[in-house]
């Protein structure tokens, strides 16, 4: 069976649009509208993509240190409540993943005064400097999916679902930048949202009886392996 996690972050990114637009969609804006061009555009949301995947990268190199079968359980009990909470977010059913952001918003002061320098971006450079500051920001949506990559416990899958919620992120940020306001208004529709929300919650219920109907035999077989040592 194909891990839902990987869709799940690229749904993630595609549902929260309308957050996106809200709290990224000024820059993405500016950027559309600025002298220096399309290129301009296509490196600040390179920089975004990068640091996204850089931050996965590192997250899933941190949580595979811990290799136990309790410890994978964990992780995987954790991937299921988060799809479950993040399709209940973008749903606007409970809000209790807001806490992060919060949180969020005392590591984002410095890397704002940072990103400062690059605006108004004059050069791709500058761009992707920018987008690489901007992929910290203090994100509900960001940080829910960063934890959920974490529990594949591999640098490069990892990496590689923060990228799919990169790309997920896409049409919105793409939509502010170049000024296409019927895919904004689309992707921004009540019913995408509940469709995708959905999704998300029925991939994290899957996951949930996956788990636990498996976990059983991880554990007895880490159990032996241990008896065998």
């Amino acid at each position: 069976m194909m891990d839902p996690t990987l869709f799940a972050a690229f749904s993630v990114g595609l549902a929260g649009a309308g957050h996106c637009l809200g709290m990224c969609g000024g820059i993405a804006a500016a950027l559309g509208l600025g002298a220096s061009g399309k290129g301009t555009v296509i490196a600040y949301h390179g920089g975004r993509l990068l640091s996204y995947t850089a931050l996965g990268a590192a997250a899933g190199l941190a949580t595979g240190i811990v290799d136990t079968a309790a410890w994978t359980l964990f992780l995987r009990y954790l991937a299921g409540t988060l799809l479950l909470a993040m399709g209940l977010y973008i749903a606007d059913w409970w809000r209790g993943l807001a806490w992060l952001e919060r949180l969020g918003a005392r590591l984002w002061r410095p890397v704002q005064g940072l990103a400062s320098r690059w605006l108004p971006p004059r050069r791709p450079r500058d761009a992707v400097l920018l987008g690489l500051c901007w992929g910290l920001m203090p994100c509900g949506l960001i940080y829910s999916a960063l934890a959920l990559a974490a529990t594949r416990q591999d640098p490069l899958a990892s990496g590689l679902m923060m990228f799919s919620f990169g790309l997920g992120t896409l049409p919105a940020m793409l939509a502010g930048s170049l000024g296409a306001r019927q895919l904004q208004s689309l992707l921004r529709r009540r019913g995408m949202k509940l469709l995708i929300a959905a999704l998300l919650m029925a991939a994290g219920a899957w996951t949930l009886y996956i788990t636990a109907s498996h976990s059983g035999h991880l554990l007895a077989a880490s159990a032996g392996g241990h008896a065998h040592h």
